[in-house]
């Protein structure tokens, strides 16, 4: 991906030299960039004024040590961070990763695309990102409550309702926000929004689990049927077996589609009768075991360890929901080759620039993450209205509002695309219309 304009080059060269050893960040910033080069022509105030360069540069990045004691007594020392990186339109909002692979880099980049995709879903949230090195396999659960009220007392000071609010994401579900918002509540002797994702008894949205993997679909399916396209009769692969992995094939399923394989870190299996999601359920959500327990309950399946060649197997739709850069330019050229014509990004970032660029150029339609999994942020900040109004919606009422989100966003997207001459091109037409909302704000603020 080349930048065609001078000042971008210029600004992109000068992250990188800002922000070294950090390839996932430097790598959303220029597919950001890269898609801006014809707005920042058409309005050269955003540069003249600042607002390029102050949108690379976090406003805040708080990082800290999280100590805790293991059940042996013995003393660990993990890493914190929260990367609060625009509020421009709202309060920062963006989930906590608990995962080895967590650095300042990773929550760079996912702070960054959440300025983005936040601002698509219409509603005033800003974007930040935050989490851990922390690894919740394999610890008790007690392990886990401590390091989390750990990770909480440090990290209380610098959120609130209208400050910053935190979600779950990678090895962070509705235990570890029931243990981080116990803690909070405990320190601020306040019941409030300040996270979402929570338990439906205090203070959660129901659909909230659902709405990643639901919002996925509503948004490829708006692109299918825009291309003569649908999940009707479609076979789909997903990757992962978390939240959205599992609802984006319960949703795929219900319209219409047959859902062959999904994986998790270790492997991945392949149903050509069609994955058992039930079966899924209670391994991924109630026994908390690997996804290869699956083959031994239907014969036909098939376990293959490593997680790579799931990409092989042929599929109509792909839907990438595992983690950052797990589809490369090798797994898009088989999946081309196998009569693939829709790729949408359930995980943020999965696909590496070599493999949307083959995509585009094999005409496959192609749905970016800050565009097709803002379902999840868009219920968050549903469940911020319920907490604000100490109200309850029914599950049909948030879903509505999920899917009406996801429709507008998708027809946003799509028209700002057209608007700069890239027509059917959802990466650019995604990051020029979050951009669009969020540079406005800023301008309207002066130089802050």
């Amino acid at each position: 991906m080349m930048i065609q304009d001078a000042y971008l080059n210029g600004l992109m060269e000068r992250v990188i030299a800002r922000n070294p050893a950090e390839p996932e960040f430097h790598q959303a910033v220029q597919e950001v960039l890269v898609s801006l080069a014809p707005v920042v022509e058409a309005h050269p105030e955003y540069i003249k004024e600042g607002v390029m360069d102050c949108l690379v540069e976090p406003e805040r990045i708080i990082k800290f040590r999280v100590p805790w004691v293991d059940d042996a007594g013995v003393v660990r020392v993990n890493r914190g961070f929260r990367v609060q990186f625009n509020s421009a339109i709202g309060p920062y909002k963006g989930g906590l990763r608990f995962h080895p692979s967590v650095y300042e880099g990773i929550v760079k980049f996912l702070g960054f695309e959440q300025i983005f995709k936040n601002s698509l879903t219409g509603l005033p949230i800003g974007g930040g990102k935050g989490g851990s090195d922390f690894d919740p396999k394999g610890k008790s659960e007690g392990e886990v409550m401590r390091f989390c009220q750990s990770f909480m007392t440090e990290l209380f000071k610098y959120i609130g309702p209208d400050t910053d609010v935190p979600a779950g994401d990678i090895g962070v579900g509705g235990r570890e926000i029931g243990y981080l918002f116990g803690q909070y509540k405990r320190l601020r002797n306040e019941f409030n929004g300040v996270l979402t994702g929570k338990g439906l008894s205090y203070g959660g949205s129901l659909a909230r689990t659902e709405a990643t993997g639901y919002g996925l679909c509503y948004f490829a399916d708006n692109m299918l049927k825009a291309n003569g396209r649908s999940f009707e009769g479609a076979t789909v692969v997903i990757s992962g077996s978390g939240n959205v992995a599992i609802y984006a094939c319960q949703k795929a399923t219900q319209l219409g589609a047959k859902v062959v394989a999904m994986s998790d870190s270790n492997g991945y299996i392949y149903d050509p009768d069609g994955i058992d999601l039930d079966l899924i359920k209670q391994l991924k959500e109630v026994e908390r075991k690997r996804i290869s327990e699956y083959a031994a309950h239907h014969p036909k399946a098939q376990y293959h360890a490593g997680c790579r060649d799931i990409w092989k197997i042929p599929c109509h739709i792909a839907l990438p929901c595992a983690t950052q850069n797990e589809l490369d330019g090798e797994a898009a050229k088989a999946l081309i080759a196998n009569g693939c014509y829709a790729v949408a990004e359930g995980a943020n970032m999965p696909c590496t620039p070599e493999a949307v660029d083959a995509l585009q150029a094999a005409s496959v339609l192609f749905a970016p993450a800050k565009a097709a999994n803002a379902g999840g942020v868009a219920t968050s900040a549903l469940e911020m209205s319920q907490n604000s109004m100490r109200f309850y919606w029914t599950f049909e009422e948030v879903d509505e509002h999920l899917k009406r989100i996801m429709t507008d966003l998708y027809q946003n997207a799509s028209q700002a695309a057209a608007k700069y001459g890239m027509e059917g091109n959802l990466v650019a037409g995604a990051n020029i219309a979050g951009f669009l909302k969020v540079a406005d704000a800023m301008l309207a603020y002066g130089v802050v």
